[in-house]
Formats: structure tokens, sequence, C-alpha cells
């Protein structure tokens, strides 16, 4: 396979920890080596390590990082590995047309090593002046990196040549990076870069960014040492488990597919066969527990052990390792059904904790125990603390397997439903939920059941129904359990709320208007408070509900931080935060709320929780933080089945202003909106299309856009965001009625609210649609007060707006001085359409926006070095923390000056914030 690229400068923020497993010091060597090449001179690197280690992902990003040099590849292959020059032929076929440059020696040479002639063997001295020589006719316009991987699979032909070319670039500007497991001949004298086993810091992180939910603490460790930290096997571990297969490590191994089979083990002893299922059978690898299980078992335990180690299966330390991590499942699998019960009672009589004495006892039963059955669902709640909700409707399903009573078992069955619904486990959801059908449903269960079922359809993207099953389930509850029925009135307004128009059954305003009749509480908790809050919003409007809101998120700030209250009500209560128009206490909940969901492995709230989080980020112009939480919702929401638009990309294209970048976004977001029943999905993508169209000063095009959204879920979330988006686009489209209409709708709905943010925006709205000299008042209100409220795009942008209005009124001078402010802000922002407009009207004024180029955001590790620099590093001591070269430290620090348009260290602080994440520029803007 022939690859040849031409790279362009790869994306930066947080390193993809799932991808690299936080690889910096390796990919800080990487980084060196193509920013020498770049620079005009050559290295050669061999990156070694076992299967598994990265090898392979490492050398893709070296290619990524390539940015303006030309990407030679090639990929060593076992059926290629006696086929003479295959590899180097591989290499050099894009070159081939350079050869009619090279002295007839070098070119017959080649042309016999690739059979285009018929001759002699080749001298093989000529054949590597000649891969030189055509690298070098190569590098003419732009220098080259060679990526080689699995070398150890090359033809020793090839494999002998390149060793040849790497110690003798001279001059060439070529990078050569070899990918391979074994030590060669060949590659001695290079660079190298042994690749070993992560940290357990790193391990760990790998495992949380990949796994949706946590692992026992005990079984986590157990399988980084396991796998030795290698980040293919780690992955491997969990790939394809639902939550409830994993059940937060309590259902491993028995979970894995064997993987392979070792006939190693067939040729042990019974009692070393028995040890061997006794360890595989246990997840947290604890040495002590196994023998003293092997004891009670009657094992002799002076033999059995030196046995299996003798055998190279597996070794007894202080924890007992499997040599191939795989070979556990294997075990347990090859295990007959009465060898793995057998061996689960002896661990049960064992072991010491009662969660995992309850959870062996019950698989080591077939027939119905009621005492099992009960030491399960009293181990629960303590297991779900461990290993998360997936942990908890483990317990409760296998619980309700093991007893005969029939009550038991539905209200057994719906609590693992429940717990199935919070870790995202639909499938187990599913199964859950048609066992409990076949059973008799009292009134109360079968109420329980159906939230349980709306519940699943909102999250798997059948929205429409969602509302009316919520609903409905909540009625059917109130006279029997109050509480639940609250709760599901809260879980149903939610629901309508992401639905809108698209629900099959009631919207906002009948289940707001259903939740009032519910009894009132004697002493109303905080939820019911929130309820009642949220019905007043959508039934009597802001300036009544407002103050209740406010109540009820000051409580939950204060007081529920940390607890399962906060987590239950995380989605209703970000809509009373959100209608308060405090961005920075909404973001405050918010990134509260992720967190506390990442912890205890609320899966299903995950997703959405971070698009609304990232979305905020976006628009408070934090564009790096937005970016790194729309790859995190997107792989927590690819952990399970749910459907959802990728909101924070749809902000974040409205904002940047480019109709091509964004145009995927918004439709993907219209047609999960339409599909699945999110209404609030279109109005994301409309709101973001008034952005960008107000941006690009297409206002005819961006009104329509404006007004689709501010007419869904009114009073709500994007719905009011779209309001000034209206005015503007109106204002300018000569529909000065409409924008009035759209000013009166946003008074209504942000004025009481009192805040900086709220009536900045107003102010801003007003000083459009207001005429004689209350204008520049207006403009001067709002440019002081988003200021203050710290909302950089909507601040910068009343700028731009007051520079045009100047600009207008006859007074250039100083519309120039509010038009570079706002282009200055809004092209750290990368609001680029906004910032193209400014400079449109700049010099529509006689003015001139200061020259940006393309480049001047900081690479990765440019940011890294500025940041060093600014602490008052010297090149030495940079270059040792970066593992890089003083001499590439100064090199990055010149074209750090350069972009920045500065010329000494002392510069550095006037023009650069340089915050503890990558890819910064100048001025603090952080980048993507």
């Amino acid at each position: 396979m022939i690859k040849e690229e031409a790279r362009q400068p790869a994306a930066t923020g947080r390193p993809d920890i799932a991808r690299f497993g936080n690889r910096v010091p390796e990919q800080a060597v990487v980084n060196d080596l193509v920013e020498t090449v770049r620079a005009g001179g050559n290295r050669s690197l061999a990156v070694r390590g076992e299967r598994g280690m990265g090898k392979t992902t490492l050398l893709e990003y070296a290619a990524e990082q390539a940015a303006g040099c030309r990407v030679l590849r090639v990929t060593g292959h076992q059926y290629e590995a006696r086929l003479a020059f295959a590899g180097l032929h591989q290499l050099c076929a894009p070159l081939l047309p350079f050869a009619d440059a090279l002295t007839v020696p070098q070119r017959e040479a080649l042309h016999l090593a690739f059979g285009l002639s018929a001759g002699p063997e080749p001298d093989r001295f000529h054949i590597g002046l000649a891969v030189l020589a055509l690298l070098a006719k190569a590098t003419a316009e732009r220098p080259l990196l060679c990526v080689v991987d699995d070398h150890q699979w090359l033809d020793r032909a090839s494999a002998r040549v390149l060793g040849f070319v790497a110690r003798r670039l001279g001059e060439i500007p070529v990078g050569l990076v070899f990918g391979t497991r074994a030590d060669h001949d060949e590659l001695t004298g290079l660079d190298d870069l042994r690749l070993t086993g992560l940290p357990d810091p790193d391990a760990r992180a790998l495992l949380a960014a990949t796994m949706p939910g946590p692992l026992d603490e005990r079984v986590r460790d157990h399988i980084i040492a396991e796998t030795g930290g290698n980040p293919a096997e780690l992955l491997g571990i969990t790939r394809g488990l639902s939550p409830v297969d994993l059940a937060g490590g309590f259902g491993l191994p028995g979970a894995l597919a064997p993987e392979l089979h070792d006939p190693r083990v067939d040729d042990l002893t019974a009692d070393a066969r028995t040890l061997l299922t006794l360890a595989a059978a246990d997840p947290t690898g604890e040495t002590s527990l196994v023998l003293r299980a092997a004891m009670r078992s009657g094992l002799p335990l002076h033999t059995a052990p030196r046995a299996v180690e003798k055998a190279g299966l597996a070794v007894f330390a202080d924890r007992i390792r499997f040599c191939d991590p795989r070979l556990r499942s294997s075990v347990y699998h090859a295990a007959t059904d009465q060898d793995r019960r057998a061996a689960h009672r002896a661990l049960a009589d064992a072991v010491i904790d009662a969660d995992w004495r309850a959870w062996h006892r019950a698989l080591s039963v077939v027939e119905p125990d009621e005492e099992a059955a009960s030491d399960l669902v009293r181990a629960a709640e303590q297991a779900r603390s461990r290993g998360g909700p997936a942990a908890a409707s483990a317990f409760f399903g296998r619980a309700a397997a093991l007893t005969a009573d029939p009550e038991r078992r539905v209200a057994w069955l719906l609590s693992a439903a429940e717990h199935g619904l919070r870790c995202g486990a639909f499938d187990s959801v599913r199964d859950h939920s048609h066992l409990v059908l076949a059973g008799p449903l009292a009134e109360p269960h079968a109420a329980r059941l159906e939230q349980v079922r709306g519940r699943a359809a909102f999250l798997t993207g059948q929205g429409g129904a969602a509302p009316g099953l919520l609903l409905s389930a909540a009625e059917r509850l109130a006279p029997h359990d109050r509480e639940r029925a609250r709760d599901g009135y809260l879980i149903a307004w939610t629901a309508a709320l992401y639905v809108g128009a698209l629900t099959d059954g009631p919207g906002l305003k009948e289940i707001s208007a259903a939740a009032r009749t519910l009894p009132a509480a004697s002493r109303p908790a905080l939820p019911d408070r929130l309820l009642d809050a949220l019905a007043a919003l959508v039934l009597d409007g802001s300036r009544s509900a407002l103050p209740r809101l406010r109540e009820v998120t000051d409580a939950f700030t204060a007081t529920a931080a940390g607890t399962s209250d906060e987590l239950r009500w995380g989605w209703p209560v970000q809509a009373a935060a959100g209608a308060l128009w405090d961005p920075r206490g909404w973001l405050g909940m918010l990134t509260r709320q992720a967190g506390l969901a990442r912890a205890n492995g609320d899966v299903h709230q995950l997703p959405i929780v971070l698009a609304e989080l990232g979305t905020l980020r976006a628009w408070m112009g934090e564009v790096a933080a937005a970016e790194r939480l729309a790859v995190e919702s997107e792989t927590a929401t690819a952990a399970t089945e749910m459907r959802l638009a990728p909101y924070a990309r749809i902000a974040m294209a409205g904002l940047r202003g480019d109709p091509a970048l964004a145009r995927p976004h918004f439709r993907i977001g219209a047609y999960l909106g339409r599909s699945h029943g999110q209404e609030v999905a279109m109005t994301a993508v409309n709101w973001a299309a008034a952005v960008l169209r107000n941006g690009l000063g297409d206002h005819d095009r961006a009104l329509p856009h404006a007004l689709d959204a501010a007419e869904t879920s009114p009073a709500l979330f994007l719905s009011l965001w779209a309001l000034p988006e209206a005015v503007e686009a109106a204002v300018r489209s000569g529909r000065p009625d409409v924008a009035r209409k759209a000013l009166d709708r946003l008074v209504d709905a942000a004025g009481p609210a009192g805040t900086d943010h709220a009536d900045g925006l107003i102010a801003r709205c007003r000083a459009l649609v207001s005429e004689g000299t209350t204008t520049e008042g207006c403009h001067h209100e709002a440019i002081a007060r988003l200021e203050r409220a710290g909302l950089r795009p909507d601040h910068a942008r009343a700028r731009l707006l007051y520079g045009e209005w100047l600009h207008a009124a006859g007074r250039p001078a100083e519309a120039r001085t509010e038009l570079h402010a706002a282009h200055d802000a809004l092209a750290d922002l990368g609001m680029d359409a906004f910032a193209e407009r400014a400079r449109r009207e700049l010099s529509a004024c006689g003015g001139r926006a200061r020259r940006r180029p393309e480049d001047a955001t900081l690479t990765d590790q440019e940011a890294q070095v500025a940041r060093l620099a600014l602490d008052g590093h010297t090149n030495a001591e940079i270059g040792a923390q970066m593992f890089i070269s003083a001499r590439t430290v100064e090199w990055h620090l010149r074209k750090i000056f350069t972009k920045l348009n500065i010329s000494s260290r002392k510069e550095l602080k006037g023009v650069l914030s340089v915050p503890a994440s990558h890819g910064v520029g100048a001025k603090g803007r952080d980048e993507t």
C-alpha cells in the first residue's frame, strides 16, 4: 500500500487520552523530530515496544504533526517478508519520477531491485545511494517525513537499505521514524524511543476515558497490573461490553469472551487446573483470597501454585498475574459450569468483603435461593458506591433471578432496570422490562415500568412518545407514591423541554398544569420547590417564576453539592439556572454536575450535561474547553444507544462563521431533531445559523432562522438566545416592527433577572431599535454591562455594533477605536465572520485592521515553550522538561517571537497569557 500525504497543520488541544494513553514525553520526542526536519535538519528515530504499546499510534501522530512536509509511509507485512525490496518499493514508488536525475549505476541498480529491468543481482550500495538521491530530490520543494511501521516484518534487503539511508542523511531535510517490536542491527546507532507500559495514573486515565462508568478500585488496579499498562490490552479488556456486563468489575471475567486456548492448561494436573479456575473467577487478583479458597477446597498449596507457575501460565506474588491477560477469560470459560460454581462457592466462603461474598455466592447457585438473593439486595447500594449504577443493576438483576417470590422478583427487576438506565445499558433495561411483563403486575409496579419505558424512549431517540408515557406514569403513581410521582413530573417536564412541538402527546404547558394537581407536601423538599418553580416559569412567566427559580438554584448550590439529590435533579435544575441569565452560576452548576455524573457512573446524564456545558463554554468564548467537552460528550454518547445532536459543535460552528464547516454539523443536528423527536436540536441549529448569518452580514437569511428558534420552547434556553439575533437581523433587514416585537419578548423574559448579562443584551438590542440621543447611551450601557458579565463574544459584538453606529453617525475616529477593539477580540475568539465584518467596516472608515497571520496561533509545543519561558526557565531547562534540545527551544522561541511580533522574552508577558491547557495564541486565545 502506497501513501503520500501533504500534511495540513494538526488541530491543537488536549492530548487524546483514549488514543495515546497520555504519552506526553513520547509525543514531545516526536514533535522535536518533526520540528527539526521542518527547520531544515534531519533525524532518524527507532520507536520500539511490544505489541499494543502504541507504536503505530505514535507514528500516526508524527505524520499528523508534519504540517508543510511531504509524508511517505511504509508498512511491513509478514507475507512480503521474503520478497526482496518489497518494503523499499513502497517508499520509493512515489519518487520514481525523480529517477532520471540519478547516475546511471544508481538508476540501473534501482530498476533491477524493483523489477523494472532484467539483469544480475543489484549492488546494494548503489541502491542505498540511489534512495538517498531520490530523497534529496523529493525535498527540493518541502521537507520529507518517512514513516516506517512494523519494521520487524520488512524484507531484510529493504531493512538494510533503509538502515544505511538513515545513518547517511547528511544535509537532506528528512525525518525517518521506524516502529518495531524487536532490536535489529539495521537500526543500530539511531535515536531510540522505547515504549513501555503506561504508569499507573495514565493507565487509570485511559481506562476512565474509554469505560462508561466506574470500576471497583481493586479490580481496576488488578487490570492495570496484569496488563502491565499495555494500552491495547487495557482497551481490549472492556471493548464491546455494556456497563451491566462489566457490573463495575464484579462481572469480570465471566463477561469477557475467551480469546485464546493455551494447550499448557490441558497439561496441568487436576489440582492445578482447579487453582487456575479459582484465580480466573476472582477479578481482584488477591493472592491471599485465592489461596484461602484453595485451602478450603482441599488443594495442595505446596504443589498446585508451583505447577501453574512452572507452566508459565500465571505468577503468584502480591497479586495473581496471568502471564497473558487474555488467558484469564479463556480459563474461566473453559471450565465446566459445575467447576465455575464450585470456584465461586469457595471464594464466597473465603472472602471477607460482604459485597464480594454476596456476588460470589449468587454465582455459585442455580436454583432459587432466597437468602442469597436477599444478601445481593442488601449489598446492591454498597456495590453501587464502588462500581456505579451498573453494579447495582447487576446485583438487583441476579437477585431477581434467585427469588421464587413474584412480588420481590418484579420489584427487583424494576430496580435493575432503573439502575440500568442510569448507566446507559439500554439492552439490559429492555431485558428486565420484558421480564417484568411476564409476572403479576400491581398498579404501582405497572406505573414504574411505564416510567422506565418513557425514560428509555427519551434517551434512545424516541422522544415524541416520551412526555406522554412519563406524564401517564406520574399520574398513575400519585395515589400510591407521591415522591415517585413528583420525580415522574420532573422527568416528564425535562423530556417535554427537549421534545418541544414534536411530542406525540402533552407538551410543557400540559405537564406543568398536571404537576400542579399533585397534592402539596407537608414539608416541601427541594425537588418539590423545583417542580413548582418550573411549572410557574411555563404557566405564569418569568417575572412570577424568577424569585422561586433563584431560591431553588441557590439552595441546590448551597446544600446539594455532591449529593444524590443533585444527580437526580441535574437536568431540570439546569433549566432553572438557565432562566436566571447568570452564565457564571450556570457554568458552576453544570461543571459540578458533570463531575458528579463522571464519578458516579451516571452515563445517561453525562452526554447531555457535557453537551450543555460545551454549548455554554462556546457561548462564553471558551473555544478550547468547548472542543474538549464536545469530544467527551461524543465519547460518552457512543458508549450507549443515546441519540444526541452535537450541540457544542453546532454552537462553535455558528460562532466561527464558516458556512462550509458549519453545514455538516447543522445537517446532523436537524436530522436528529426531526427523526428522533428533539425539537431543541432544531432550535440549536436555527440559533447557530442566525449567529452565523448575522456574522456574515447576511441579515435577510439570518432573520427566519432567528424567528424559528425564538418560537420553540418560548422563554427557555436557546429560544431566548435567539431573540437578540432576531433584533439585529430585523433591524438590518429593514423590519423594525419585527425587531421591536423580539425586543419586547426579550425584556419580558430576561428583564426580571436583573443581571448584567440580561440587561446588557437588552441594552444592545435597544441601541439597535432606538433613535436620537438615547442610542449612544444604550451602546455604552451594553458594552459596560457585557464586559462585567464576562461574556466575551457578546461584549465584542456590542463594540462592533457601536463602531458601526459611530461610523454611520459621521464620527470615524471614534468608530476606528471601537472597531479595532472589536476586530481584535473577535479574531482572538475565532469568530472569523464577525471579525471580517469589523475589518470591512474599519476599512470603510479609513482604518486598517492589525495584520493577523493565519498561523498566529501557537502550536501545542510552542505554547509549552512560551509558558516555561514566561516562568523564567533557560533554554536548557526548557529542553530538559520537554525532552528536546536547547537548540530546538531557541528555534521555537524565534517562531514565537515572529508570530507575536515581538523581539525578546521580556515582551512575552505583555502580549501572551498562557493557561495550563495547550493550544494558546496571542492575548490568551484558547484554540482547538
